[in-house]
């Protein structure tokens, strides 16, 4: 851990494993934040010695923690677990190491905190193209909204995806309306944020699911409304811009089946979680 910043307001959580040129780029983004009182919890679902050299090796602004686990396959919610353990800060925001962040992202994520809230934001995908500048650091993330206005055909032809969510607007400016209007039904476990009471309220992530997707976000949802607790969009505040790469989508039959069985069940507070009370 390095640096010093007083009372921290929110601890960024980054999902990670082995890709240390996209983190490089995801890193990068947060020289630019408009709001900079946070640590960085690097959480990699694995112990790659090339990450634990970038690590160690990059130049970090904020207070940061490496966490690495055996590699022993996907265990991503446990690592995140593990991540929540450890964070200094009540205010926890999740995204992902292939995902580059707009200058107000933090900005947003913390100053639109409330215990009851849960923060939701989505991301654009970009196309190869735009991904490559942003990684070469020929596009800057402090100019890229300027950039998609420019070339929103562009990209949408080289196989950009959701890019109206890649539009950073001012609540304050001419079109400030429209963000008040969007609204959010899901979550996304890469752009969210949450109170630390909130997560243990729900036990945190679930460790019963053992593979990608539907046990990062949509089952947090879901547990997190049964309490009580309330989605707040970030639309178009909280941006994000999402790295191309190959997907590496699996079936989710497995994850809907545990996530079924619980609801039935109105099991809110999971067994397998921060604590384990199996």
């Amino acid at each position: 851990m390095t640096g010093q910043h007083g009372r921290l307001k929110a601890s960024l959580i980054i999902s990670v494993y082995k890709n240390t040129r996209f983190l490089k780029a995801v890193l990068d983004s947060l020289l630019y934040q408009t709001e900079n009182n946070f640590e960085v919890i690097i959480s990699e679902d694995g112990d790659s010695e090339e990450m634990k050299d970038f690590i160690s090796s990059y130049l970090f602004q904020h207070p940061f923690t490496h966490l690495q686990r055996k590699d022993e396959g996907w265990q991503k919610n446990k690592a995140l677990n593990e991540a929540i353990r450890v964070a200094k800060s009540d205010w926890l925001v999740f995204i992902d190491g292939d995902c580059v962040l707009h200058p107000r992202f933090m900005e947003f994520h913390i100053n639109e905190a409330k215990p009851n809230n849960i923060l939701a934001g989505k991301r654009i995908k970009l196309d190869p193209v735009t991904s490559e500048l942003l990684l070469n650091g020929e596009l800057s993330p402090r100019n890229i909204n300027r950039f998609l206005k420019k070339n929103i055909r562009t990209i949408k032809k080289r196989g950009a995806e959701f890019v109206e969510e890649g539009f950073f607007i001012d609540p304050k400016g001419l079109f400030g309306f429209l963000v008040r209007k969007r609204s959010m039904r899901n979550l996304k476990g890469c752009n969210m944020s949450f109170h630390k009471e909130a997560i243990y309220a729900i036990n945190g992530f679930d460790e019963d699911y053992s593979r990608p997707a539907v046990g990062e976000d949509a089952d947090l949802l879901w547990r997190f409304k049964g309490l009580g607790y309330e989605i707040k969009s970030l639309r178009n505040l909280a941006v994000q811009y999402h790295l191309h790469h190959k997907e590496s989508w699996t079936d989710q039959e497995e994850n809907l089946a545990i996530m079924e069985s619980n609801k039935a069940d109105n099991k809110f507070i999971c067994e397998n979680g921060l604590r384990k009370t199996i």
